[in-house]
């Protein structure tokens, strides 16, 4: 592995950079948590969303975040009759075990497999294999919107899975134990190793995501369960499978090297860092003096990122029109949305 870690010079200080920013962050937020846990559960309630919904949509899936939110609250007297509930619920259901017991569960196959037995417990196709490495031979393949699919590379064959899983969980170990690799490393080495192997059947991309959450945790980085990663990774699709491409083309050779995947990997938390002060900001400074139908059309324009007033209005039905105007015209002078255009050309604007 420390092979693949080998970074030039060039690299070497790229990486420095982020992990510098990252823990810096990391000190901060630990002092931000002692204090403020009302404005806190509200910002993980939102990631909790938008987590398991742009996880499902890298696979594939086409539920919206707010279709998701509504399923999940329905969920007690839904029947899960589609494949794409059955994902939902069972991400959901993952992440929770994932944020209520993270300091207990350890980075062990048994621990892997159970996570993976919640996550497709819903999906009736996958009884036989949930909880158990690959029987048969599998790839990874990106999943577009319009249909298509794209073979990223071949894994590891099965009779191979359960030793490099054994030596993959080893040597992350080891290296938590040692402190001998920064933490953040260690784990993007380990979804990076985890991706290749594909060591399950199906529901490998989306555990790969809970285990990054689940490691950063365990390793002191608690602030990623308040935005989301998965939602960083939705929008940079593409990047992503490059990443994972670029060292998987020279995969078991002496020149596979993942640097950039490391830089990808950094940089998406880098990412999910700024777009976390900036949110905190918002909701600690500003939320506190808005009523609750203020906070849901500001909260429908964040996940819309652009909106007419009709769209306000057609959400909002139960309010006056003149109502909803007094409220966009408040949120757009206090700083929390930007508008453009006049008239029927009128937008508003949410900016991360």
């Amino acid at each position: 592995m420390e092979q693949k870690l080998s970074f030039t010079d060039t690299v070497y200080q790229k990486v420095i950079q982020q992990l510098s920013i990252i823990d810096s962050f990391k000190g901060n937020w630990e002092v931000i948590a002692l204090k403020d846990s009302k404005h806190l559960k509200e910002l993980q309630k939102i990631a909790t969303i938008e987590s398991i919904g742009s996880s499902t949509r890298i696979e594939g899936a086409t539920l919206t975040d707010e279709e998701v939110e509504k399923l999940l609250k329905s969920v007690k007297i839904t029947k899960l009759t589609t494949r794409e509930q059955q994902e939902v619920v069972g991400y959901y259901d993952t992440l929770k075990v994932i944020l209520d017991n993270y300091t207990d569960l350890e980075l062990t196959e048994r621990y892997i497999h159970q996570l993976h037995g919640i996550l497709l417990k819903h999906s009736g196709k996958d009884q036989s294999h949930k909880g158990k490495y690959k029987t048969l031979s599998n790839q990874v393949v990106a999943n577009y919107p319009d249909g298509t699919q794209q073979i990223i590379f071949r894994t590891t064959e099965p009779h191979l899975t359960a030793s490099e899983m054994q030596a993959l969980i080893h040597w992350s170990n080891e290296r938590f134990a040692k402190n001998d690799m920064h933490p953040v490393l260690v784990t993007a080495a380990f979804v990076y190793e985890f991706l290749s192997i594909h060591p399950y059947q199906d529901g490998n991309g989306r555990l790969s995501r809970l285990l990054t959450t689940l490691l950063l945790m365990q390793q002191g980085y608690g602030f990623v369960q308040y935005i989301s990663f998965e939602y960083i990774i939705e929008e940079r699709k593409e990047d992503y499978y490059r990443a994972l491409m670029e060292g998987q083309k020279n995969r078991y050779g002496k020149t596979e090297k993942i640097d950039k995947w490391i830089l990808f990997f950094l940089d998406c938390l880098t990412t999910l860092i700024k777009r976390l002060e900036a949110k905190y900001e918002i909701y600690s400074k500003l939320k506190k003096d808005l009523n609750e139908r203020q906070k849901s059309v500001l909260e429908f324009v964040r996940k819309n990122k652009k909106v007419r007033m009709s769209e306000i209005e057609e959400t909002f039905a139960k309010y006056s029109r003149n109502t909803l105007k007094k409220d966009m015209t408040y949120l757009v002078k206090e700083g929390l949305l930007m508008k453009t255009g006049e008239r029927k050309g009128t937008r508003y604007h949410y900016e991360e």
